[in-house]
C-alpha cells in the first residue's frame, strides 16, 4: 500500500520494522538511564519518578503505534485498555485520549484505490453491484475504511472496504511484535507477554477476514435481534467477500451527539451499552474487542446500533460463570475465595507470595464504584482518577504486587471490553445502578432496573 498525500502511513516492511525499532530502542534506553539516576533518589522520589517514567514509555509507545495503521495501530489501542501496572491515574486517562484523537483523525485512502480492489473482489465494475456510493468515506479505522452506498436493488448499505496491501503490513507487525515484548516486560515483569502476543496474533490475523467478521455479526445479530434497545446491522452475505464486507445501514447520530442530551437519556444510553457488552459475553459467550465511541450509534428509532465485530474472542464455556465468582467474593468479603478464583483463571502465579487481604483491599477499591453505596452512582471523566486515587493510599506494596499479576489470553479482550465500556459511561457522565447490574450480569440476579426487566421480557418471548 503505497503513502499519498491524504494518507501517510508508512507501508514497506522495511519502514515499518524501522518505526517500531527505533520505538523499542528509544524507550528502552529512556527506562535504562531513569534507572540510573534512581540510584541518588529516596524511595518515595524513586517510586514517583518511575511511575511518571513508566507513563511517558507507555504514551509513546501507544501514540506512534497509533499513527499507524494494520496491526501496529491495533496493538496501540490494545495496550492503551490494558492495566498496566506503576502508572499514574491522569498518565493512563491522557494515554487513553490521545490515542481516542489518533483514532478519530485517522486519514483516509483515496476512494479510486479502494474502487479497485471492490471491482476485483466483485469480479466487475463496482457499477455493477452499487447504484450509488459515497466516494468520501464514513469512517476510518485501523484496517479499513467505511463508505455508504445504495445496492442496485435499492437498499442503503455501509460498504467496509479493506486498505489495499494491509495484508503485508499487518504480517510486518505480527513479526515485529517480538520487538516490542520485552520493552512491554520491563515496564509489567508479571505479564505473560508470549501469551499476550500469540493472542494479538490470532485475534488480529482474524480482522482481516471480512467472511469471519461477517460470521460474527450475523450471530450478535442473531442473539439481539427483535430487541427494544439496540440493533445489530444485518449482513448483506451476496454482497460480502474476505475484503469487503456490507451491512445495512442504520440512519444514525454519532456518540459526540449522544453526549449532548439530557441525563435521562444518557443514563439509558450507558445501561444499554454496558448491557449489551456484557450480555454477549454471558449470554452468547463473546467478547467483543472494540466498544469504542466511534461504534456505537445513536439509530433514528432511539435504539443504539452497535457496530465493528471484527475484533472479537469466543469464550470458554462458563467462562463469565467464573469471572462471576471474582465478583462474588468481592461482595462477600471473601479474601481466600478471591485469591482462589483469581489463581484458578491465570490471573495469579503460583506460587503466590503475597497477602491475601493486600489483594482483597485493591480489587475491592478497584471495584468500588460497581459494588458500594450509594447506588445508582454518577460515573464522570474523574472516577477512574478517584479509583486510582484510593487504591495508591495502599502503599508501595501493591504495586510490587500488581507487577507479579499475569494475563491469561481467554481474558485480554474482556478486560479490555471492561475497561473501555467503564471509559464510555463515564464519558457520557451516565448515573446507574452498577451493582444491580453487576448481580444479574455477573451472579445471575433477576433483574431490577427498568431496561433489565424489559430486557428479560424479550428473553421470555424468544423462548429465553
Amino acid at each position: 500500500m503505497a503513502a499519498d498525500d491524504r494518507d501517510p502511513t508508512p507501508t514497506s516492511r522495511f519502514s515499518r520494522t524501522a518505526r517500531i525499532g527505533g520505538l523499542v530502542a528509544g524507550q528502552g534506553a529512556r527506562m535504562a538511564g531513569g534507572r540510573a539516576v534512581d540510584r541518588v533518589r529516596s524511595d518515595e522520589a524513586k517510586g514517583r519518578a518511575q511511575r511518571k517514567r513508566t507513563g511517558a514509555v507507555v504514551e509513546q509507545i501507544v501514540v506512534q503505534l497509533g499513527q499507524m495503521k494494520g496491526a501496529a495501530m491495533k496493538l496501540g489501542q490494545v495496550l492503551s485498555t490494558i492495566d498496566l501496572p506503576g502508572l499514574e491515574p491522569e498518565d493512563a486517562e491522557r494515554i487513553k485520549g490521545r490515542l481516542a484523537e489518533l483514532r478519530d483523525q485517522a486519514p483516509r485512502v483515496d476512494f479510486p484505490r479502494l474502487e479497485k480492489l471492490m471491482a476485483h473482489e466483485w469480479g466487475g465494475k463496482v457499477s455493477s453491484v452499487m447504484a450509488e456510493i459515497d466516494p468520501e468515506a464514513v469512517a476510518a479505522a485501523s484496517i479499513g475504511q467505511v463508505h455508504r452506498g445504495v445496492t442496485r436493488d435499492g437498499k442503503d448499505v455501509a460498504v467496509k472496504v479493506q486498505y489495499p496491501g494491509i495484508a503485508e503490513a499487518v504480517e510486518s507487525d505480527l513479526r515485529n511484535l517480538k520487538l516490542l515484548m520485552p520493552l512491554l516486560s520491563r515496564i509489567a515483569p508479571g505479564l505473560d507477554t508470549k501469551a499476550l502476543a500469540e493472542e494479538l496474533r490470532e485475534r488480529i490475523s482474524e480482522e482481516l477476514d471480512y467472511e469471519l467478521e461477517a460470521q460474527s455479526q450475523r450471530r450478535i445479530a442473531r442473539g439481539w435481534r427483535d430487541h427494544p434497545h439496540l440493533v445489530v446491522p444485518g449482513v448483506l452475505t451476496e454482497l460480502s467477500t474476505r475484503r469487503v464486507l456490507v451491512t445495512e445501514f442504520v440512519p444514525s447520530a454519532g456518540f459526540g451527539k449522544m453526549r449532548t442530551h439530557p441525563d435521562v437519556d444518557r443514563d439509558r444510553f450507558a445501561e444499554v451499552i454496558h448491557r449489551f457488552f456484557h450480555d454477549t459475553a454471558g449470554r452468547l459467550g463473546v467478547a467483543l474487542g472494540d466498544p469504542h465511541p466511534g461504534n456505537v450509534l445513536l439509530a433514528a428509532d432511539g435504539r443504539l446500533a452497535f457496530i465493528d465485530f471484527g475484533m472479537l474472542r469466543k469464550l470458554p464455556a462458563e467462562y463469565m460463570k467464573r469471572e462471576g465468582e471474582v465478583y462474588r467474593a468481592l461482595r462477600c468479603d471473601d479474601h481466600v475465595g478471591l485469591r482462589r478464583t483469581l489463581g484458578g483463571l491465570g490471573y495469579l502465579p503460583e506460587p503466590w507470595s503475597h497477602p491475601d487481604d493486600l489483594l482483597f483491599e485493591y480489587m475491592r477499591r478497584a471495584a468500588a464504584w460497581s459494588i458500594d453505596p450509594p447506588q445508582p452512582r454518577r460515573l464522570l471523566p474523574g472516577t477512574a482518577y478517584e479509583i486510582m486515587e484510593s487504591i495508591f493510599e495502599l502503599g508501595p506494596e501493591w504495586q510490587r504486587m500488581v507487577k507479579s499479576f499475569s494475563l491469561p489470553s481467554e481474558a485480554v479482550l474482556l478486560r479490555r471490553m471492561e475497561n473501555m465500556v467503564f471509559s464510555v459511561c463515564a464519558d457520557l457522565r451516565a448515573c446507574g445502578d452498577w451493582r444491580a447490574l453487576a448481580d444479574e450480569l455477573l451472579l445471575g440476579q433477576y433483574p431490577s432496573t427498568v431496561l433489565g426487566l424489559e430486557h428479560r421480557e424479550w428473553l421470555d418471548a424468544r423462548g429465553g
